[in-house]
């Protein structure tokens, strides 16, 4: 096996040289015994390599009656994952993830590093801006880590179908939908706790391994079978007033309208009774919210502002506590059912009694306390001790990461949420949510952007990225995405970066030259962009490099934006055929210098060159069709030329049909407006039409 380097100065990344507990990893190789030698090598990301051999035997007389088998004779080779890992996510899935959020993360770079030259903007505008920024990056992560099934439309709804099938939940989403809600989603601080509500309905199956998710789950698949009535099942009401803590209301409703009281021959004996499971289930629907709107299918009453919730609250308690104490109880003589709905109703009053029996898991207590009890809690610090209470009233045997990562969040501790996250998630999460950390909180931004001597001068935010893109470059099918995390480490990252594509094989040369063409295009540097994707015959970014090119210079030519590209449009050559609209900028280009050279006082031959010039672009197939007007529009001195008419009758009658094709053209929906004056239009037909008159008179 390898061991610890002996000086942790010559290391890529640094690190602590402390010695600690070893972990084991078993290697499930199935070769039979003996085993004569063991190799152990490092392949893709966290992924060793154990080669396990059989000692070389002697053949015996009997040929194979040793019963050594061809297969044990060499060994074999196998992989062991280090690292927890998080299994939930396959490879391909993974792989899939990396890929999904390099756009994300390469523009909210960009959009920082513009917002960083940005001087003339106040303090507040960029905050606010860089804020909107940061909330669209998550949101687009959070798509990219999965969305919730959609719960399938049917004519017929099946009564005991109490949970709608929907995604697989995974920690990864799971974290990141908290750090998302704690330090980015600003919009729903009002209703914090009911952001948590619907946290834990999305994902209360990841707490443990008996959760009220597991126990409801259970119930339903046991009503498929449950040939008694269902008010006789323990279960039922243990998995009503799980769902009922949890503030899962809708399926709390639809349990107890499976109640054998609503069936049509019980009806008329025992009225009483359901008439009972009736007005607990209208109490449950109608239970008030704070917040501003509810889910599709979910039950509840909502409220915006704080008055009118405690109003609601409070009346909506009243009817429960009037219930609670109603004669009717004694009419009912279904001992279950009277038992299991004053359950509910006590935990609708806020029983921490109850309410701790009810619920499996201390977060779901937690939770429990916005519906019931605490329903205004506001605030990181008042979260933190209801948390520390809640486990010391329901402690968990069992550690779980991502309680560890919530826990961190609460205690305003960013050094917790980035272990948790590198230790139970692993470096792409951490290299990704750092920018959610860090954008409303002050001690986190220090203390990840401050350069540090123990790091060799870098400060932690660049060594995770470093650190994941060196997780990326072990990899043949993600190494080409290494380079945007890299080019992000102002300190090591270039270096590495050139390490990196220096040790890329022949066949990636090409690969390399785009990687290489693109970075230097996105930071400002056009020039070698451009040089670079030409090596490479990247025609597909250098038609995209030319469509930039037209919006920047498709304008009036006493536009200054012409000039900022010209020495572009230089540097991209001649041949310029295999990059299609790269062959209308330099005739374009000619075309605005000769202009240029007539509105300074140039001679008639100067404008009948121009306007020769004018007429290659109008007849060329490689002209956008959004260009024909500015350019006609620029014409327009020329084709009022005092001197003489400087087109024939021919030549003007082609461009008037020109101009009548493209007034059909701009009623097509995707047809592109150019910058220009309203009247331009009717500036330019006026003109040619002039200059008709004048060209049939002087060729009569």
């Amino acid at each position: 096996m390898p061991g610890l380097a002996s000086d942790p100065g010559d290391s890529l990344v640094p690190f602590l040289p402390d010695v600690r507990d070893p972990v084991v990893y078993p290697v499930r190789h199935g070769v039979n015994p003996p085993i004569f030698r063991v190799y152990v090598s490092w392949t893709r990301g966290n992924f060793l390599q154990v080669a396990c051999l059989r000692p070389p035997a002697a053949e015996p007389a009997g040929g194979e009656e040793d019963g050594v088998s061809d297969e044990e004779i060499g060994g074999k080779v196998v992989e062991v994952k280090l690292g927890a890992g998080d299994e939930e996510i396959s490879e391909a899935q993974r792989r899939r993830i990396a890929y999904g959020s390099v756009p994300a993360f390469a523009l909210l770079q960009s959009r920082k590093n513009s917002l960083a030259a940005m001087s003339r903007m106040s303090a507040s505008s960029i905050r606010t801006e860089w804020w909107e920024h940061v909330l669209e990056y998550s949101r687009h992560i959070s798509d990219l880590l999965g969305n919730p099934m959609l719960p399938s439309s049917t004519v017929i709804e099946d009564p005991k179908m109490i949970m709608q099938p929907h995604e697989e939940p995974t920690t990864l989403k799971a974290a990141w939908q908290l750090m998302e809600i704690f330090y980015v989603d600003k919009l729903s601080s009002t209703w914090l706790p009911e952001r948590l509500v619907d946290w834990l309905a999305d994902y209360d199956s990841l707490l443990t391994e008996t959760t009220i998710h597991s126990k409801v789950e259970g119930l339903q698949k046991r009503l498929s079978s449950l040939k008694v009535v269902v008010e006789d099942d323990p279960e039922y009401w243990e998995g009503m007033s799980g769902a009922l803590a949890a503030g899962w209301l809708d399926a709390v409703v639809k349990l107890l309208r499976l109640h054998g009281s609503y069936q049509l021959e019980q009806l008329g004996s025992r009225e009483t009774e359901n008439g009972l499971v009736e007005a607990v289930a209208v109490l449950v629907s109608t239970m008030p919210r704070m917040r501003p709107h509810l889910p599709a299918g979910r039950l509840g009453q909502c409220y915006k502002t704080k008055p009118d919730f405690i109003k609601a609250w409070e009346k909506w308690r009243l009817h429960i506590s009037r219930l609670d104490s109603s004669t009717f109880w004694v009419q009912c003589s279904h001992h279950q059912t009277r038992e299991g709905l004053r359950n509910l109703l006590q935990i609708m009053l806020g029983n921490i009694s109850n309410l701790r029996a009810a619920t499996c898991h201390w977060m779901e207590l937690f939770i429990s306390h916005f519906l019931y009890i605490r329903p205004l809690t506001m605030g990181l610090d008042e979260f933190h001790s209801l948390a520390q209470k809640c486990m010391q009233l329901k402690s968990s045997s069992s550690s779980n990461g991502l309680m560890g990562l919530f826990i961190g969040i609460l205690g305003e501790n960013p050094e917790v949420v980035l272990a948790e996250c590198s230790k139970t998630l692993g470096p792409w999460m951490v290299a990704h949510a750092m920018e959610l950390l860090t954008v409303d909180n002050g001690h986190a931004d220090i203390l990840l952007h401050e350069e540090r001597y123990s790091l060799g001068d870098i400060s932690i935010e660049e060594l995770h990225r470093l650190v994941y893109a060196q997780v990326l470059s072990s990899h043949p099918l993600t190494w080409q995405i290494a380079p945007t995390y890299l080019a992000s480490c102002p300190k090591q990252g270039l270096g590495l970066l050139e390490i990196l594509l220096y040790k890329q094989p022949v066949q990636h040369y090409q690969m390399i030259l785009k990687i290489a063409g693109t970075y230097h295009w996105k930071h400002g540097r056009k020039g070698s962009g451009v040089y670079w994707l030409q090596q490479a015959r990247d025609e597909v970014r250098l038609n995209k490099i030319a469509q930039q090119l037209f919006e920047c210079i498709g304008k009036s030519i006493s536009d200054d934006s012409f000039k900022q590209w010209e020495g572009l449009i230089e540097l991209l050559g001649s041949q310029v055929g295999t990059a299609g609209g790269l062959e209308f900028l330099h005739k374009y280009r000619d075309f605005k210098r000769s202009l240029q050279q007539v509105q300074d006082g140039s001679p008639v031959d100067a404008a009948r060159q121009t306007m020769e010039s004018l007429m290659q672009l109008m007849k060329n197939s490689s002209t956008p069709q959004r260009f024909w007007l500015p350019l006609l529009h620029d014409s327009v001195k020329l084709l009022n030329w005092k001197a003489q008419p400087l087109l024939t009758v021919s030549e003007t009658n082609l461009l008037l049909n020109k101009l009548q094709e493209l007034s059909m053209v701009k009623l097509h929906p995707d047809f592109c407006e150019s910058n220009l004056p309203p009247q331009a239009l009717s500036s330019v037909r006026l003109a040619l039409a002039t200059n008709l008159g004048r060209a049939v008179l002087e060729e009569c």
